[in-house]
């Protein structure tokens, strides 16, 4: 919608996306290490979020954009680690920790309304502004509903990676993240300007965005199924795998069918990738995986913000979005290759390194 009517160009639209990814890697670092009460972090950091989405309504530079976005990747940060922590604490009260998985179906589902709402709004000839508007004053009332919700369960505490051995098993593991982030994040960021490339219709490209979401929401209900039938590192492995054939659809699948298979393909594993890691985080790390689920994270990120980069350095050189998928593809089918290897660190052996 930028790009219609502000003249947005792909590479621009690359760097708003690595701009709030810096942010979001700015914010995962500081939460990790900054002690802070779960319902303050919660209720300020969802405030904070759709404040600056409802500014980019009223925004009119490149530079307030890319402060807009960098700070709604800071807040955004600190809404997933806190809400994440809150809801595993309150559901291991209750005896229900299988249902984790299901806070992570609100990512998903944020992109099914999100995609769809730019849908209408397309469709009616609607701006960009609006757009950013309605997308605010809807984060706002989420922030509404969960505010009352979200009790205290105490203060975050500082995590001690000064205590914390590295082996190469989990370099490997944080490597095979980084490598996972770039494969995710190139298509997923770009997924809507793919479509619009193939057909100009809103009303039939645009639900490229949704169906990505849609895809996110039914994976995530289903991850604790997949979780039974195969380990962590297996399911990383075949979630990565799976993600490759995504991209490659939009490589080699020509036309909207291309974009769609890759919005499915992509969009219904990288939350099943993401569990998994922290899966076989658990397994490796033992009593330190905090420590290494924190690493990955922040590695994750910091290929969240080289993916747009790279979009952008493409494009600027005339190479095409093409080579950016591919550049999408080696990531994933490296980290699948790597996470072939068996893991030989256990939980119990790291465990006691780590007690010691």
């Amino acid at each position: 919608m930028m790009q219609e009517d502000t003249g947005l160009s792909l590479a621009d639209g690359g760097r708003l996306a690595a701009a709030n990814y810096v942010g979001y890697l700015i914010g995962a670092l500081w939460a990790m290490v900054q002690p802070a009460r779960t319902d303050h972090a919660v209720r300020a950091s969802l405030a904070i979020t759709a404040a600056a989405t409802v500014a980019m309504a009223f925004a009119n530079d490149m530079l307030a954009y890319l402060a807009l976005r960098a700070l709604a990747g800071v807040s955004s940060a600190w809404v997933l680690i806190h809400v994440s922590s809150w809801c595993a604490a309150r559901l291991a009260v209750l005896g229900r920790p299988a249902l984790n998985g299901v806070v992570f179906a609100g990512v998903g589902a944020g992109i099914v309304f999100a995609g769809a709402l730019c849908i209408a709004l397309m469709t009616l000839g609607a701006g960009s502004r609006m757009a950013w508007l309605l997308l605010g004053v809807a984060g706002f009332l989420v922030t509404a509903t969960v505010w009352p919700v979200v009790k205290d369960v105490g203060s975050a505490t500082k995590v001690p990676f000064t205590r914390y051995r590295w082996t190469p098993d989990a370099l490997r593991l944080v490597a095979c993240y980084a490598a996972f982030g770039i494969g995710y994040i190139i298509p997923a960021t770009f997924v809507p300007v793919m479509a619009k490339a193939v057909i100009q219709n809103p009303a039939i490209f645009g639900w490229a965005w949704p169906v990505f979401g849609a895809a996110a929401v039914a994976s995530t209900l289903m991850a604790g199924a997949f979780a039974r039938r195969l380990n962590g590192r297996r399911l990383w492995m075949a979630s990565t795998c799976v993600m490759a054939l995504g991209v490659a659809s939009a490589l080699f699948v020509q036309g909207l069918t291309g974009i769609i298979g890759c919005a499915l393909l992509v969009g219904g594993t990288f939350v099943v990738a993401t569990l998994a890691g922290v899966q076989v985080a658990r397994e490796v790390a033992g009593g330190g995986a905090y420590v290494l689920v924190a690493a990955m994270t922040a590695s994750f990120a910091a290929s969240q913000v080289a993916g747009p980069l790279i979009v952008s350095f493409l494009a600027e050189r005339s190479l095409g979005f093409d080579a950016a998928l591919w550049s999408a593809l080696i990531a994933l089918l490296a980290s699948a290759g790597a996470l072939m290897l068996p893991l030989r660190q256990t939980t119990t052996e790291k465990s006691g390194r780590c007690n010691n």
